[in-house]
């Protein structure tokens, strides 16, 4: 009966060590599989139609399937904020955001209630260049003239609406000084030729493909921004820099609009594997004539400014290929 006993405990010591995988013992052997197995499905969070993320979204997707074998799509969004969002869940893996949104993601201030996990920088890409944009012939001469005017302020809850807030403010206007109007880009875009609105703002890369298409029809200005309010905004968000709106950018505007900017950023989700981000980073970097193709904008991303405005921390992977390429923050 005892022996009998010994061999069933033993059997059962047997199957239970056969169950155990080899991650138990601390090998860490099955992360390392699901690496080895590398990512091969991406969706990257862009912003609307009408803007510059989208199109350069597309190329991003077309090298990753072109270089990596991953079958990518650019989603289109609400842009920043929502990226910001979608990227904390998971539900997308790379996202194009404005580095001042990133940052207040990240330490969860300003637009977002609290911090969102999970985000992690990739680069910056170009200037968005704040656009408030008018009518050739309107009567706007400054952003103290939008007061009692219907005004586009972007899509709710975008890194738009959060520049357009901050602009207004630093003139010391706010929403109850105007009619808002929380439209994305190509709503803007309708609503302006049909004129519903007196204004827009617009927070892109220059030229943005609505407000060009506002200028064929009927010709837009841009709006120069005062000194005094490009101090006072710059005083209280030191992330805006100094940015020209050059003449001729749209039919109808004849001359330079001073104005500021933030920056493009490329973010990616935490949880992705160095060695994905790494390879996804080289992938971008090595093809840039392929993003510069698909739009003007991405002409001016260059490796050497690739960190510059970036606050939040770097994926090991972008890390990783950012220091081979000798660049740092």
């Amino acid at each position: 009966m005892k022996k009998g006993l010994i061999t069933l405990m033993s059997l059962f010591v047997l199957v239970i060590a056969g169950c155990s995988s080899p991650s138990d013992s601390g090998s860490g052997s099955g992360s390392e599989t699901e690496a080895e197995a590398g990512l091969d499905l991406a969706t990257i969070a862009t912003g609307g139609t009408g803007g510059v993320y989208y199109p350069i979204g597309g190329g991003i997707a077309q090298i990753l399937e072109e270089e990596l074998g991953i079958t990518a799509t650019a989603q289109v969004t609400g842009a920043s904020v929502e990226n910001m969002q979608l990227l904390s869940k998971g539900d997308v893996q790379i996202a194009f955001t404005q580095n001042d949104i990133a940052d207040y993601a990240v330490n969860g201030i300003e637009v977002f209630d609290e911090k969102l996990e999970g985000i992690s920088g990739i680069s910056t890409l170009y200037p968005e260049i704040i656009q408030l944009v008018v009518a050739a012939d309107s009567d706007i001469q400054s952003v103290e003239d939008l007061k009692g005017k219907k005004v586009s302020v972007g899509a709710p809850g975008s890194g738009n609406e959060a520049n357009s807030v901050q602009i207004l403010e630093a003139a010391g206007l706010t929403y109850d000084d105007i009619e808002e109007e929380l439209k994305s880009y190509a709503d803007s875009a309708d609503s302006f030729k049909d004129g519903l609105i007196d204004a827009m703002f617009v927070t892109s890369g220059v030229p943005n493909a609505s407000v060009s298409d506002i200028a064929v029809t009927k010709g837009v200005r841009v709006i120069s921004i005062d000194d005094e309010v490009i101090a006072a905004l710059k005083e209280k968000y030191p992330f805006f820099i100094d940015e020209v709106v050059p003449a001729g950018s749209y039919d109808g505007q004849d001359e330079d609009a001073k104005t500021v900017a933030v920056l493009a950023a490329l973010t990616v989700n935490s949880d992705l594997s160095e060695d994905d981000v790494y390879d996804i980073t080289k992938a971008i970097y090595d093809n840039l004539d392929t993003l510069g193709s698909k739009h003007e904008k991405a002409k001016e991303i260059t490796l050497e400014k690739a960190l510059d405005g970036l606050t939040i921390p770097l994926h090991p992977g972008a890390q990783k290929y950012f220091d081979e390429e000798g660049i740092s923050q």
